[in-house]
């Protein structure tokens, strides 16, 4: 934390270098926990994989939710919070179901059409004016995801069904976000955990495998490493523009194919490549026309 603190005294042109830094450090520690859900989730359910996770991220914030306990106690718009912890507990489950049967990568594509879904969706649901320009980019991004998904009554696959489920469920949780955030940032990414460590202690039963001592590593290491990666996204968004560190996020595709080939054995396919490239040709264009148009698009967060 004193790092991070240190980091915001630098000048302008430091700190937006800095912003990129952590940014990209972010997304190397996201897909690095994402591989490593995988690998635990061969072995061990869904559920334990949030119980334990949420254990040990839990256990990291506490102390910092002790000094902030009186942000807790007066929440805005409680039943939208509730919606909030409901959606993100849903997508984080979907994410990690969908990779037991799924290359990472695959499971990664689906999930960067997140921004074409919240700009579809801020239109359909909030009211938005969209403009012609931009629906064009939402239905370019579509066939992107139509590309990857090879629709086909041989191809299409429950497990591909919940990734795509699971982006949509990010989508509105990046919706409802938007309309909460003068809620302080360690309220919402608490009680994000706290959803997932309550859903994987009703589920953890269910199929349980007593984990090893190396594997209590992991599921600590998958903990650690997520919180530590929301602390990076948040001071990266402090110290530049969000037009400056955003689209980096996108490199999440090239660490996803990475790790799935080096740990895995996983080689994309064509459509992937190829799905992928116009998801993010058009999620890009989405975001620099809400630049232009003086909108700033919140910062889409893989999953906690």
């Amino acid at each position: 934390m004193s790092l991070f603190a240190k980091l915001s005294s630098y000048d302008d042109r430091s700190a937006r270098l800095a912003g990129i830094g952590l940014m990209l450090l972010s997304i190397f520690m996201f897909s690095f926990g994402d591989a490593m859900g995988k690998f635990i989730v061969a072995t061990y359910s869904v559920g334990q994989l949030l119980w334990l996770r949420g254990c040990a991220a839990l256990l990291v914030l506490l102390p910092v939710v002790w000094q902030r306990r009186a942000d807790f106690l007066h929440l805005e718009r409680p039943w939208l919070q509730l919606l909030r912890v409901t959606l993100s507990t849903l997508e984080v489950a979907a994410f990690f179901l969908a990779t037991v049967y799924l290359p990472l990568a695959d499971v990664i594509t689906y999930y960067l059409a997140c921004p074409i879904f919240v700009t579809a969706l801020s239109g359909l649901v909030l009211g938005e004016h969209v403009g012609w320009r931009r629906w064009t980019a939402i239905l370019v991004g579509f066939c992107g995801v139509l590309i990857a998904l090879r629709p086909s009554t041989q191809t299409v696959s429950w497990p591909a069904l919940i990734a795509l489920g699971g982006s949509t469920s990010f989508a509105l949780l990046m919706l409802i976000t938007r309309s909460l955030r003068t809620t302080p940032d360690i309220v919402l990414t608490t009680s994000q955990f706290c959803g997932t460590f309550a859903l994987g202690a009703a589920l953890s039963p269910i199929g349980w495998v007593t984990p090893t001592a190396g594997s209590l590593v992991l599921f600590a290491a998958a903990g650690l490493i997520s919180v530590a990666a929301l602390f990076c996204v948040n001071r990266s968004l402090k110290l530049a523009p969000a037009s400056v560190v955003v689209p980096y996020q996108y490199s999440m595709i090239v660490w996803a194919v990475i790790f799935g080939f080096v740990v895995f054995g996983d080689v994309p396919s064509w459509a992937t490549i190829i799905g992928a490239a116009i998801i993010i040709a058009a999620g890009l264009y989405i975001f620099v026309r809400e630049q232009q148009l003086g909108r700033e698009e919140p910062a889409v967060n893989p999953p906690a």
